[in-house]
């Protein structure tokens, strides 16, 4: 060592760096370019999942609640069953100023690290522009500047991948959209819309490298599967005649039923509403060869509450969307922004909802008429019937607990009738209102079905005054569960935010709260109220049906109750300052704080063990084997 002068030293680090870059560039990340059936490569991702509220976050990783992403957590995303990963990423706030924007080395840094763990775990990979769709709202006013930012942020994107597997896509933008009206069609936004995925084309195809066949990801306009947005995405995909083009649209279920605005099962009209949806981007896209990934799926009353729509009205809604999409050959991908699949316990927040998206991959899960039945008192006396969906499955068994029902004894089945025979229920339903006896059915394939039996009494309404700001409505739900609301004025007119349908939207408009035995109805409500008289009917899972009355005059409220007009009265006299329950605030940040990894003395130290490496295989195996090694770890890098 003594022997060896500085620029010798210097000349041999210069060989360590070149062979280190050598090796982790035709090691790591070296793969093949896409060959042969488009199809496969997608069919080949399902099932995916949408890494959400996390590099999308208008702040930092963790600013929206969610930990920061692991390499153990993206191992347990694969155990879990998934194949593919949508990494939604907003660039926007980690951009220097133009014309240049350069985006943030550190931020970079982490993506491509959490996109390594990810191609090295085996899933197929989606990167995108995400929320920096909002600041292509303003593009019809100012196109010129809106297409540099959007071209000067892909320009840097596909430098940084170019030579990444073709396992790894991207998604031109997320949900792109020109004006505040989701549902607008305007020739201009096609227009627009078709600039931005051509220039993205463009970009991504002469950056060199892998990027020449890589996959690229295209959307309708905001992602939405109507007949005309995606008629207008296959023109453009026809013109760029490009044989590794996929389009995506994304699907958060029939309206009224995905946010619980008066439609409470998913009944003909929701499926339907699948149905149209994907027999049209079938026969639009993958039926002319262009294949078609559901980029994210869910219902939107998860954005404010998981419970707003019924839970075995939303494992039938699941179960349905699995099985038509699959019919279709189109790959879907959950949005998960940490409701789902907790990230920091590695376990799902409803499993059900898990085993029935699995379990229908391959098949069809079975499901009852309604997942919960409601007893009065001396009900248990009788036999109750159930219907079944079997979806062409038979009834296996029945189990509470670990004992298994007696067929024929304790319950009977029909065709796709099942009876539970009153001695059954009289030995097993509790008599405490609002308890219940949890029945799992078990069938020859598909995931199990609970059936609840509750026990319960018709629910009471009480009188109660109080402000706009703050009202709520004393309830003795008596176990029984509300469904929906109805508003209308006494002098004819909706009443609420939706002025189309009587009918008000859950966790919007009202919540109920089961523990303190009322019903909160919210300002967002409220400000869609006249003053005036206003007729509420509660609609209970029961059945039940109750009418209300809200007299409205300026900020005060007076809620009575027809049905107990004399108790109503009392109740009302003697509130001289009614109890109301304010709600709570529940900060889900976290100090945006992350230890990062030394990438520099990683690579050094890498570098210097891979030398050692080669110069052993280079004087003791040869060229050949040196060679076939490499081969291995890139078929390895490739695994599901």
């Amino acid at each position: 060592m003594s022997g060896i002068t500085q620029r010798k030293y210097v000349g041999i680090l210069m060989i360590m760096v070149l062979i280190m870059g050598f090796f982790y560039t035709h090691v790591r990340i070296h793969a093949e370019p896409i060959e042969g059936n488009l199809q496969q490569y997608v069919e080949d991702m399902q099932p995916g999942w949408n890494l959400g509220n996390t590099f999308d976050a208008s702040g930092g990783e963790t600013s929206w609640g969610n930990p920061y992403v692991t390499e153990e957590f993206i191992q347990e995303l694969v155990k879990q069953g998934y194949r593919s990963i949508r990494i939604p990423i907003t660039w926007n706030h980690r951009l220097g100023s133009g014309p240049e924007y350069i985006i943030q080395e550190l931020f970079t840094d982490r993506i491509r690290e959490v996109v390594d763990w990810s191609l090295d775990a085996g899933l197929y990979v989606m990167i995108n522009l995400h929320h920096d769709s909002h600041w292509m709202l303003n593009m019809e006013n100012d196109r010129e500047a809106a297409m540099e930012k959007y071209k000067a942020v892909w320009r840097q994107i596909a430098h940084l991948f170019k030579d990444y597997p073709s396992k790894l896509m991207f998604e031109s933008i997320n949900e792109p959209r020109f004006s505040e009206d989701w549902n607008k069609d305007e020739p201009v936004y096609f227009e627009m819309l078709d600039e931005l995925n051509v220039a993205f084309h463009q970009i991504v195809r002469s950056s060199g490298g892998f990027n020449a066949t890589r996959p690229l990801v295209l959307p309708t306009v905001t992602a939405s599967p109507s007949e005309a947005r995606m008629r207008e995405l296959y023109k453009t995909i026809e013109r760029l005649d490009d044989p590794n083009l996929i389009a995506t649209i994304h699907y958060y279920g029939y309206y009224p039923f995905s946010v619980n605005l008066g439609v409470t099962t998913f009944d003909d009209a929701s499926r339907k509403d699948i149905v149209r949806a994907f027999d049209g981007a079938y026969d639009i896209f993958v039926a002319r060869g262009v294949p078609v990934i559901i980029g994210e799926f869910g219902l939107l009353g998860f954005d404010k509450d998981v419970e707003a729509v019924q839970h075995g009205e939303i494992l039938k809604y699941l179960e349905y969307f699995t099985y038509y999409a699959r019919e279709k050959r189109m790959t879907h991908m959950l949005w998960d922004n940490g409701q789902h699949f907790d990230r920091r316990s590695y376990s799902w927040s409803n499993p059900a909802f898990y085993e029935v998206m699995m379990a229908s991959l391959n098949g069809r899960s079975s499901h009852a008429a309604s997942d919960s039945i409601y007893l009065l008192p001396g009900e248990e006396s009788k036999d109750v019937l159930v219907n079944l969906n079997l979806n062409g499955n038979t009834l296996t068994g029945i189990r509470v607990e670990d004992r298994q029902l007696e067929a024929g004894a304790d319950y009977a089945i029909s065709g796709d009738q099942l009876t539970l025979k009153a001695d059954f229920l009289r030995g097993h339903v509790p008599n405490t209102t609002g308890e219940s006896v949890t029945l799992t059915c078990t069938f020859s394939a598909g995931a199990d079905w609970k059936l609840h039996v509750i026990r319960y009494d018709h629910p009471v309404v009480r009188s109660i005054e109080g402000t706009r700001s703050m009202f709520v409505i004393p309830v003795n739900y008596n176990g029984d569960k509300l469904a929906t609301m109805e508003a209308v004025y006494e002098a004819g007119g909706n009443a609420g935010p939706a002025s189309w349908t009587p009918f008000q939207e859950y966790a919007h408009s009202f919540e109920p709260d089961y523990n303190l035995n009322i019903l909160k109805l919210t300002n967002e409500f409220f400000n869609e109220v006249n003053d005036g008289e206003v007729l509420l009917k509660l609609h209970f899972r029961s059945g039940a049906v109750l009418d209300y009355r809200l007299s409205v005059s300026g900020s005060k409220v007076i809620g009575t109750s027809p049905s107990n007009k004399a108790d109503a009265q009392e109740q009302t006299e003697g509130a001289d300052d009614p109890a109301q329950t304010k709600g709570t605030s529940v900060s889900d940040g976290e100090p945006a704080l992350q230890d990062k990894t030394n990438r520099l003395i990683y690579y050094w130290a890498a570098g210097i063990a891979l030398l050692f490496i080669a110069g052993g295989l280079f004087y003791h195996i040869g060229m050949f084997k040196f060679f076939k090694a490499i081969k291995r770890k890139e078929n390895h890098s490739d695994w599901r």
